[in-house]
């Protein structure tokens, strides 16, 4: 966990006791409403069963709110943070960060004031809210309108080739200070995004530094341009008010088949509340758009792109930082890089109206584990949605890699793997680039950037930990002097396994 922040503890939480009835069983059972004040009245359920008084209100408003308003950040945020576009693209940069940071308020541009270190692991969060075209004509532009029904938390490791999704329930109850005790997306109708941030911030306990909200209207033509996704469903999947019925079982689904998936609630009414398998499914397409989009080739990579662009909200990330992190996640394998859960909370109906208290300890153990690099679940009986839910990647383990080790080498105890961050230290353009391609064919996985000075005649290697086996492997892919490897004690980042840093002995 981030050090600037202590986990909040929520007065209201601190009555419930997790010692209570078994967690998946009670998914399923509905808590009986009490008229006492919210803070005695809780119920004990975990999780109850999706609102039944909520279906015919939720037909109504889903004739006037036409396309829905599920994950309207993450797909579009992430699918481009992993598309890798070519010289056929740098025709688009400008346009791509104008329609990016269009919509991009002066409360988020002052909220993230902080560069995203990118060399770095960094926290994203990706925000959907219900602000459709027809809403925003009959009610107005302002947030406090709106509120978030999507909340996504992800952390982006590119050294490690990691993702990491956590689903924050829409009615997960916190402390707001001033605010009060409030659903957790009610925030936005507040302060909107960069207020948004801030309780995200307290609530997790770590830093934000990039921010993306989108509205997810051009969906169906997303998945439609990258031709399908696929996504394996352990049960059918029927739910008319989400316009979807899929059989059980691995299938390739459309545009509208994804939507519908996303939204679908009620077809899970009999295993317990419907957001929280609903969020699942949100975070298995997402996963299942990455893992296609990375089998593209540029041009349909690049018409993806083109599709979203004018729909999504970023900041400060711009064209050149989602490239950047697509050349570092060119390799990425969404089947064991790919980590996902979400907010462990306790069900309650309180005064005819429903919240999902955090269940802290929980809570605090899932964000230790996530801000170490692990999955958020240290066991899969804790992803009560497994087994039901569609998922992709990992929920829970010790996220162990394997494969590294058929890369080791005898010559002289070096081996030829581990995250490398190549910076150029000279004027030379492209030196960076060039050394990370020979890197990456001796198999090393590099990311290529410039250092802060440019005056560097000799190269040096880096290593951090016990990597100094790989800073060998490197020093001899590129032909540099073993006296030049040493411990990284000079400042350089500690998130990989290995800094190079050329001098102009490389150019030559």
């Amino acid at each position: 966990m981030a050090d600037r922040k202590t986990h909040r503890r929520m007065t209201s939480a601190e009555q419930v006791r997790r010692s209570q009835s078994n967690h998946g069983a009670a998914h399923a059972s509905h808590a009986t409403p009490a008229p006492a004040p919210r803070a005695t009245s809780r119920t004990s359920a975990r999780h109850v069963a999706s609102r039944s008084e909520g279906a015919q209100s939720y037909s109504a408003r889903l004739k006037k709110k036409r396309r829905g308003r599920v994950l309207k950040v993450v797909l579009a945020v992430l699918l481009v943070a992993f598309v890798g576009v070519g010289a056929a693209a740098a025709a688009y940069i400008v346009k791509i960060n104008s329609a990016f940071q269009q919509d991009v308020t002066d409360d988020i541009r002052a909220q993230l004031t902080e560069p995203v270190e990118m060399q770095d692991p960094f926290y994203m969060l990706l925000l959907g809210v219900d602000k459709s075209e027809g809403r925003a004509e009959d009610w107005g532009d302002s947030t406090v309108n709106f509120r978030s029904d999507t909340i996504i938390l992800t952390r982006v490791d590119a050294p490690a080739q990691k993702v990491t999704l956590v689903s924050i329930p829409r009615d997960t109850l916190v402390d707001m200070g001033a605010n009060g005790e409030r659903k957790i997306n009610d925030a936005y109708s507040i302060g909107g995004g960069a207020y948004m941030m801030e309780v995200v911030e307290e609530f997790a306990g770590v830093d934000i530094t990039a921010y993306a909200e989108v509205d997810f209207e051009q969906f169906t033509s997303i998945v439609d341009a990258i031709g399908g996704v696929e996504v394996t469903l352990p049960v059918a999947v029927s739910d008319v008010l989400a316009a979807v019925d899929l059989p059980e079982g691995t299938q390739t689904i459309n545009g509208a088949q994804a939507l519908g998936l996303c939204r679908a609630r009620h077809a899970y009414d009999e295993y317990g509340g419907g957001d929280f398998y609903r969020a699942a499914n949100q975070r298995m397409v997402i996963g299942a758009i990455i893992k296609k989009v990375l089998t593209l080739d540029p041009v349909s990579m690049l018409n993806a792109v083109a599709s979203m662009a004018e729909s999504v909200a970023v900041y400060p990330l711009t064209a050149n930082d989602i490239m950047g992190l697509a050349m570092q996640f060119k390799s990425f394998d969404v089947d064991t890089g790919f980590y996902s859960g979400q907010t462990p909370t306790i069900s309650t109906y309180t005064n005819n109206v429903w919240y999902e208290l955090p269940d802290e300890d929980g809570w605090r153990e899932m964000m230790e584990r996530v801000d170490s690099g692990l999955p958020p679940y240290s066991d899969e009986s804790q992803d009560f949605t497994h087994g039901v839910a569609g998922s992709i990647g990992v929920s829970s383990g010790d996220g162990t890699s394997t494969g590294d080790d058929d890369s080791s080498s005898s010559d002289g105890g070096a081996t030829f793997s581990g995250n490398v961050l190549v910076l150029n230290g000279t004027t030379v353009s492209g030196l960076a680039a060039s050394k990370s391609t020979t890197l990456e064919g001796a198999g090393f996985s590099p990311y290529a950037d410039s250092d802060s000075s440019t005056d560097h005649t000799t190269s040096a290697v880096y290593y951090n930990g016990d990597a100094r086996s790989a800073a060998l492997g490197v020093a001899q892919t590129l032909g540099i002097d073993e006296a030049n490897v040493s411990e990284n004690t000079a400042g350089y980042s500690t998130e990989y396994d290995v800094v190079v840093v050329l001098g102009t002995d490389q150019a030559e």
